[in-house]
């Protein structure tokens, strides 16, 4: 037999070689099976260590959905029974935070937490349409002034924009089930607080400082379905509320000292206003409207142990090729197989899909023993909501935790292969995934975050199912998974093709 179907079989016996070198080690196995037990045994023990009391001390509203939200702002108001519309012209706006938002609104009363639809202009990020705290269609990125308006039609409504009041572009159409026949419809003005994110060796701390937004609408005017129009100029057909949860002393104890806020301790609905003079609305208002959930990823809790498990696996990577070199035998496996880079090639192949294979039963075996523990210590609705193998982030982040130890595994094959020496590979792939996660803890943010971008320690953001933020210990919880596994997928790839291009070049 010759030709390609020679070729492929040779490269399969090649595979089934490697294959019964890497389990017929006895110690290989162990290690092995060690990096599994430490993953999942360091995992659980995160789980059940860790323990939160958000439940006990709701320091939030809850939503449609039944889950934690923030829900603040000043909404002017009126009635509107059935369908119709409202529409104005957002002529000003105070650029006092980049998500704060001015527009129009469709709200289930004035309770904190209560359904709502909401087209707004915003500084930082344009216009935006938005529903019952988890819904956020992206309009045009431009700032004001800007028509908006928003129409009903049964459970649905529609966001447009315009420049001039003639001409109108749909942002886009999202489902209120929960809106009554009779809701609430107007004016909004919202202005998220500023965080203070500081990043020492002993953590991260987290401070917030409440703003202020302010705009200025006119053209104001709300119309039923059925015709006719209310003309916003008319005194006193609207209503002014600040929205916001009211808290019970017992809720959150005695009011602080003057000029003082605990972390954490809710301040109250800020100081909202409305005035209207001639058919101008001004309209000022602090607060948030967003899901609030702590920055903790129940997913990326339960598989921490991974990066003690990872150095056994190293171990094993590294030995894989460099066992062989120290004992003559890799002379033997070149003659039996002249085209060495084949020989490479069959071994991470081999040593990746094994690394795979490990990484995802401690994968999913601490994320499913480790889940329950954690709600059984407050990580539970409506503080933190479920999450699950059906959900396709977690699953990502599952998968991605073992592609990202089969990455590992390879780079430390390549760099046995590189540098001969067992003790310097190993320590360079421990110095290179590791280490930088410990150094990275006590870097500024900026400083950290270039550093997980630049080392495979990156990779470990991969675990993470929730979107990157700043607020955590963790710092490879800063930046995006993808680019994470990116750069680990890089560093494997390079060293892996150089490794080929040197076991070519050098004697055996």
């Amino acid at each position: 037999m010759t030709g390609p179907t020679a070729s492929l079989s040779g490269f399969g016996r090649l595979l089934r070689a490697e294959w019964v070198k890497l389990r017929s080690v006895r110690r290989w196995a162990i290690a092995m099976a060690a990096m599994v037990v430490l993953s999942v045994g360091l995992g659980l023990l995160t789980s059940a260590s860790s323990r939160t009391d958000a439940n006990e001390h709701q320091f939030f509203s809850i939503g449609p959905d039944g889950l934690s939200v923030v829900d603040q702002f000043q909404f002017v108001h009126q009635t509107l029974a059935g369908d119709g519309s409202i529409q104005a012209r957002v002529v000003s706006q105070h650029p006092s935070h980049a998500w704060a938002g001015a527009g129009v609104m469709f709200k289930d009363g004035t309770r904190s937490g209560s359904a709502y639809g909401a087209l707004m202009l915003t500084p930082g990020h344009g216009v935006r349409l938005g529903a019952n705290f988890t819904t956020d269609v992206a309009g045009p990125a431009v700032s004001g002034p800007r028509w908006l308006k928003l129409t009903r039609t049964g459970q649905n409504l529609t966001g447009y924009e315009s420049t001039d009041g003639v001409t109108w572009r749909r942002v886009g159409t999202v489902t209120v089930r929960q809106l009554p026949a009779g809701a609430e419809v107007g004016l909004f003005v919202s202005s998220p607080e500023k965080l203070t994110i500081e990043r020492t060796a002993g953590g991260t701390s987290v401070m917030g400082t409440s703003t202020t937004g302010q705009a200025v609408f006119d053209s104001v005017s709300v119309a039923p379905a059925g015709g006719g129009t209310t003309v916003g100029s008319v005194v006193g057909s609207w209503r002014s509320d600040a929205v916001h949860r009211e808290f019970t002393e017992e809720e959150i104890g005695p009011p602080p000292p003057p000029g003082s806020v605990p972390p954490g301790k809710p301040i109250g609905p800020g100081g909202g206003s409305f005035t209207e003079v001639d058919g101008v609305f001004t309209v000022s208002g602090t607060g948030a409207i967003r899901r609030e959930e702590a920055p903790d990823d129940l997913t990326q809790a339960t598989l921490f142990g991974i990066l003690v498990g990872l150095p056994a696996l190293v171990a094993v990577a590294v030995l894989f090729v460099t066992s062989e070199y120290r004992r003559g035998m890799i002379r033997t496996t070149f003659a039996a197989t002249p085209q060495r880079g084949r020989v490479l090639a069959a071994k991470a192949i081999v040593l990746g899909g094994v690394a795979f294979a490990l990484g995802l039963v401690a994968s999913v075996t601490a994320f499913a023993i480790g889940q329950p523990m954690m709600r059984s210590r407050g990580f539970a609705p409506p503080a933190f909501a479920m999450v699950s193998l059906s959900q396709v982030n977690v699953v990502r982040a599952l998968v991605g935790s073992a592609a990202f130890v089969a990455l590992v595994a390879v780079l430390g094959l390549a760099l046995g292969a590189i540098l001969r020496r067992s003790a310097g590979a190993i320590t360079a792939v421990i110095a290179l995934v590791i280490l930088p996660t410990f150094v990275a803890v006590a870097l500024p943010t900026t400083a950290a975050r270039w550093l997980l971008w630049l080392t495979p320690a990156g990779g470990f953001a991969v675990q993470r199912a929730k979107p990157p933020t700043q607020e955590l210990a963790e710092p490879w919880s800063m930046i995006n998974p993808w680019v994470g596994i990116g750069t680990v997928t890089a560093y494997a790839a390079v060293a892996l093709t150089l490794a080929i291009v040197l076991v070519r070049r050098r004697d055996a």
